[in-house]
């Protein structure tokens, strides 16, 4: 068997790959490079130029021949990677009928823990959003900000104090609302600095959230390490990292506690099942970041139920439009859910979502997709503070 084509496909908000081969065979994979699809596009159509002839089976020499070809790396080329993975291992899936699971080890368990997404502009508007996952029977619910889903259109200006103040109020707010039977994990979407994060961990320990993700910004391990040191809140943190190394590194330094790989990003099914793995030695569980397309949940869930180290599986829903302008960014809805994009997508009852049974990853896109869903780029919005410096959000 080999590949006779690599295509790429933009729809909507979102990158997928087809890879097809001379028996028919065609697999699909999602890039998780968000704003910068066109940029993934480029390198998926480089690495094409390797592909072509390829037998389609030997993933993991793939991946390394791809990996080690250039001097640089980054976000787009590791978007680009992770979507041929994950159609190379769809493929694989295919050809041996049987989910990719299988091919993996096996299940670990029959279904997935899922959180859903709750937020809101206002305190009253995540809490009625909180009560109402609840009642859909979810036990865990998070990209719960405690800095609310403001504008990045509006200028940002608040005192330490009132902030940190509000910030730790609203997390006693949502506990006091939905009690202890749902597990609350907390997103900062790395809006704070290393001291600033402390004190808002401390604060908020009492109501015992599951984790906090993101408390700071993601580049500087050792300040990711500072803060962990000094909390009794677990720390998760991953989803933009995309290598083994850097997770590596957090890990040595004791700088998380729950490991938060994109299967789009990271390197795809064979970059997240390594990962998870240096989770496994070190006791640290994983929750993998799923923001994307129900193809990137498909991806997911394959490493959810054949990992023994598995915690949660984010589960923004299918019924919701693309992340990319929701949660406070810019831009205006076009009306396409997540699930228009594929022809069927996971059940999830009582918190858990089904796991694929179908050959591969178990989905499929919806026919003609790119042209029933044209591609709108991510606009370029960055929140600005009063005296006109960047804000991170």
């Amino acid at each position: 068997m080999k590949i006779t084509d690599v295509k790429t496909i933009l729809a909507n908000r979102y990158l997928f790959v087809e890879i097809h081969t001379d028996e028919g065979l065609v697999g699909i994979g999602e890039s998780g490079t968000c704003g910068f699809l066109d940029a993934s596009t480029g390198a998926v159509e480089t690495l094409k130029t390797y592909l072509i002839g390829q037998d389609p089976l030997r993933i993991e020499h793939h991946w390394q021949y791809m990996y080690r070809c250039w001097h640089f790396r980054g976000a787009a080329i590791m978007g680009a990677i992770s979507a041929i993975d994950i159609a190379l291992w769809d493929i694989a899936g295919k050809f041996y009928d049987t989910p990719i699971y299988n091919l993996l080890g096996g299940r670990c368990r029959d279904k997935a823990r899922v959180y859903a997404h709750a937020g809101g502009k206002t305190t009253e508007e995540t809490i009625a959003n909180l009560k109402k996952m609840k009642a859909q029977g979810f036990t865990a619910i998070g990209h719960l900000t405690p800095f609310l889903d403001e504008s990045r259109g509006d200028p940002y200006f608040i005192t330490h104090a009132k902030e940190i103040g509000e910030a730790i109020e609203r997390i006693g707010a949502y506990r006091e609302a939905v009690g202890n039977d749902v597990d609350l994990c907390i997103e900062v979407h790395r809006r704070l600095k290393p001291n600033d994060a402390i004190v808002f961990a401390q604060g908020i320990a009492p109501y015992l959230p599951y984790f906090i993700e993101d408390p700071i910004g993601a580049d500087n391990f050792d300040s990711m390490a500072q803060v962990a040191d000094k909390i009794n809140v677990p720390i998760a943190t991953g989803e933009r990292l995309n290598n083994l190394q850097e997770f590596a590194m957090l890990i040595k330094r004791n700088a998380v506690s729950y490991v938060r790989p994109d299967v789009c990003m990271c390197g795809g099914i064979t970059g997240a099942k390594k990962i998870a793995a240096l989770a496994e030695a070190h006791d640290l569980m994983v929750v993998p970041h799923n923001q994307l397309s129900p193809a990137s949940t498909a991806a997911c869930l394959q490493i959810a139920v054949s990992i023994p180290n598995f915690a949660l599986l984010e589960y923004p829903g299918d019924d919701q439009p693309a992340l990319s302008e929701k949660f406070g960014a810019t831009g205006v809805e076009n009306g396409v859910l997540k699930r228009d994009v594929v022809k069927s997508t996971f059940k999830c009852v009582d918190g858990f979502m089904e796991i694929p049974t179908a050959p591969g990853i178990g989905i499929e896109l919806a026919d003609n997709v790119a042209e029933k869903y044209p591609y709108c780029r991510r606009p370029l919005k960055t929140r600005l503070h009063v005296d006109g410096s960047g804000v991170d959000q």
